[in-house]
């Protein structure tokens, strides 16, 4: 319980930490105020004036010296075992265009000179269209099968060896839920969209357990040294572009190396149907007969559409051409309407909670209209469902979700403009909806309860980066206007709250984690400069000093690396 740590023989602190501003969760962060700690929980919350009386032998206090202490950051949104995966793979993350992206395939191909070349994280906006051909690939590795997942994992790019071994030519088909990019004679030019990419999943290798195990451990690493604490795997199954997980999950919590808390959203395969909700019952039911508070599986993941770089975000009018002209693409709803409400109010009488992936403005009324059925169906419950994404929701919908319960959970970092945006989405949308883009603004004045993540691998999980562009709208020095107008910036509290109470509300743990208080855990961070002592425009020059879970260090800036022991 949350209180457990405060039935103390005395008021005598493990650890204090003072000398900086506490952010508790929500509103100003105060100040002359430090943060005792004992037994892995807060003790209290008292006037530094006031801290030797707290003070024992044992003691160790903790100068913050202005730095900023609050709530670890918790990701709602995250794929971390793929993350990791592909770090310890063929890495086209943060490549600055197409040549250096070419050039990275090139050397880990001399590097690994034997077998399939796995990795990820190439942009689409290094590729004319989006789309990098097979030609690029076979020039540097020759005939090696290769499969790299674009940085979003909604496309992946194929070597003419790995086109092969998969079998495909002209004659192939577009799978429902998916589209392959074509040369003149229909033979596939390289690029997969969406369910395409699960056209290779009879040939290529499968990632092992041991390589998903290390996966995990090393984004763990990564993201407690960005003061991530927890967050919710949005992708707890196997699916085409991503390793399976649930066996690393297991392992780390085995051999007692899961330092973080995590929600597991179990992925819903969307062309199966209803049956699959029995094996999601039993695997909640038996990590939940664990008894282990650093994991649950309790959520259900639904992709409601795709994205809008490669037309299948659903959207409720038609994308343009490149000449300004309607098409008959709307994107697509991976999920006929109708069973998704079924699904949904299934689901959430038996307890648990659904992460949408909801990025058009179609896919978001949809969704809603999921939760809206389900809550008719079933009455008002405590699934706390959530959309991730929301890149464009009409002004009708934003008002939806406080009177439906629903979280939007908010993406921050692709809130402004920058180049997959300009060239591969908004040419393609009709006018008006530049302005509905990412509206975070209208969520708060309608009174929606926020969460947020990064969807990391896709973009960075640093979740200041994230807060920079939710409050700004701009990226670091750009002259680009706010992206949907200045109306759509949040406050710096808000975003806080956002990354840590709200996202803790999201993972179910907003009993014990996400705010500073008496008897909550003390999973913390600590961040200098203080970033509410900044300009806006230099937020992103905060950074983590340390992060703490369960009131121990498990990372210092400019220390070794803590080994990953709870």
């Amino acid at each position: 319980m949350a209180d457990a740590a405060v039935n103390r023989a005395d008021d005598r602190a493990d650890v204090i930490l003072t000398g900086g501003r506490v952010f508790t969760g929500a509103g100003r962060p105060v100040t002359g105020q430090a943060v005792l700690i004992a037994d892995g929980r807060i003790l209290d919350i008292v006037p530094q004036a006031s801290v030797e009386a707290h003070r024992g032998p044992a003691t160790e206090v903790i100068d913050l010296n202005g730095a900023l202490l609050s709530p670890g950051f918790q990701d709602a949104h995250i794929h971390p075992v793929g993350g990791g995966v592909e770090l310890l793979q063929c890495s086209l993350a943060d490549s600055a265009d197409a040549a250096e992206t070419v050039q990275r395939v090139a050397a880990y191909a001399a590097a690994n000179p034997e077998g399939w070349i796995l990795g990820g994280g190439w942009s689409m906006d290094h590729f004319p269209g989006g789309a990098p051909t097979r030609g690029l690939l076979d020039a540097v590795v020759g005939d090696r099968p290769v499969l790299v997942a674009s940085r979003d994992h909604h496309s992946v790019w194929a070597s003419t060896a790995a086109i092969r071994l998969a079998g495909l030519d002209a004659r192939t088909p577009d799978p429902v839920d998916g589209r392959i990019e074509r040369e003149a004679d229909g033979f596939p030019a390289g690029t997969f969209h969406e369910g395409a990419g699960d056209l290779f999943d009879g040939v290529k290798p499968e990632i092992d357990d041991e390589l998903a195990y290390a996966g995990l451990l090393r984004a763990q690493s990564e993201l407690l040294a960005l003061g991530i604490t927890g967050w919710q795997d949005a992708m707890i199954g196997t699916v085409a572009t991503m390793p399976p997980n649930l066996p690393a999950y297991r392992r780390a919590l085995q051999e007692d190396t899961l330092i973080a808390h995590v929600r597991g959203a179990q992925w819903w395969v969307r062309d199966a149907d209803a049956e699959q909700i029995a094996g999601m019952v039993e695997r909640r039911d038996e990590f939940r007969r664990l008894g282990d508070y650093r994991f649950d599986l309790g959520t259900v993941k639904i992709m409601v559409d795709g994205v809008a770089e490669n037309f299948t975000a659903a959207m409720k009018s038609p994308y343009l051409d490149a000449h300004g002209h309607e098409t008959d693409n709307a994107g697509l709803s991976f999920i006929d309407p109708e069973r998704l409400t079924a699904y949904v109010a299934e689901l959430d009488r038996l307890g648990f909670q659904v992460h949408f992936h909801a990025l058009g403005d179609r896919a978001v009324q949809e969704a809603l209209d999921a939760v809206e059925a389900a809550r008719a169906a079933n009455g008002a419950g405590d699934g706390r469902h959530h959309l991730a994404h929301l890149q464009v929701v009409s002004e009708e919908d934003a008002a939806r979700f406080a009177e439906l319960g629903a979280v939007a959970n908010l993406q921050a970092l692709w809130a402004c403009h920058e180049t997959q945006l300009d060239e591969l989405t908004l040419p393609f949308l009709h006018d008006e909806l530049e302005a509905r883009q990412y509206p975070f603004g209208d969520l708060v004045r309608a009174g929606a309860r926020l969460a947020a993540g990064s969807d990391w691998p896709v973009s960075s999980a640093d979740p200041l980066a994230a807060i920079h562009i939710a409050v700004n709208r701009v990226s670091p020095g750009s002259t680009d206007a706010p992206l949907g107008g200045a109306q759509q910036r949040l406050d710096l509290e808000t975003a806080f709250a956002a990354y840590t109470s709200g996202s803790a509300y999201v993972n179910h743990r907003d009993h014990d984690t996400g705010t500073i208080a008496a008897g909550y855990r003390a999973d913390l961070v600590v961040i200098e400069p203080d970033p509410f002592t900044l300009p806006v425009d230099r937020i992103h020059e905060s950074t983590v000093v340390s992060t703490w879970v369960g009131g121990v260090p498990v990372y210092v800036r400019d220390a070794a690396p803590v080994p990953a022991t709870a």
